[in-house]
């Protein structure tokens, strides 16, 4: 894909979310700040953070608890992970199934911007088969997707924190950052 048709789909993106957060009933901004919602605060879209990258599948796929926001934890499957490097930085995440028939996968991280610029609970990256699997079968891992879980938003969510696992130290200044007053 043309670099500056990439951006403007993630851009695209970016204000088709505004608008559901501003005014969607299933939107997490609670319905009585939704009319003073001004938009959800963005690093500017980077190439350089746009990989596309080989799964390396467990042999022995793992049921693993992730602890969540209010004390309880969630059950994923922990599926396979992925190898890159972030300038001179080697780093891994591990890549989870929600359901070990679906496909789709489910990375939550944090990175060295965490709880500076972006949500100290850590960000999310979703990976769909066809939309981000490659026709050679490599996977599309774009940090300029990754969004702000819901309990960021609202107290109502329960979410996932990102497991030591899939702490980077390199920062990731591309995707959402923290919400509220910059």
């Amino acid at each position: 894909m043309q670099a500056s048709r990439w951006s403007e789909r993630i851009e695209m993106r970016r204000r088709g979310k505004d608008r559901f957060f501003r005014g969607h009933p299933q939107s997490p901004i609670p319905l009585r700040e939704q009319g003073t919602f001004e938009g959800l605060r963005y690093y500017p879209v980077d190439p350089s953070y746009r990989f596309e990258l080989q799964l390396h599948e467990h042999e022995q796929k793992k049921m693993v608890r992730l602890k969540t926001t209010y004390g309880g934890e969630r059950e994923l499957l922990r599926w396979g992970e992925f190898r890159f490097k972030i300038g001179e930085e080697r780093c891994t995440l591990q890549a989870y199934r929600t359901d070990p028939s679906v496909e789709r996968l489910f990375i939550p991280f944090r990175d060295g911007t965490s709880g500076l610029e972006t949500s100290e609970k850590g960000r999310y990256l979703d990976l769909e088969p066809e939309i981000h699997r490659t026709p050679g079968r490599k996977w599309i891992v774009d940090f300029n997707e990754a969004y702000n879980p819901w309990c960021e938003y609202s107290d109502d969510f329960v979410c996932p924190f990102a497991p030591p696992q899939n702490w980077l130290k390199a920062p990731i200044r591309t995707g959402e950052k923290s919400f509220g007053p910059s």
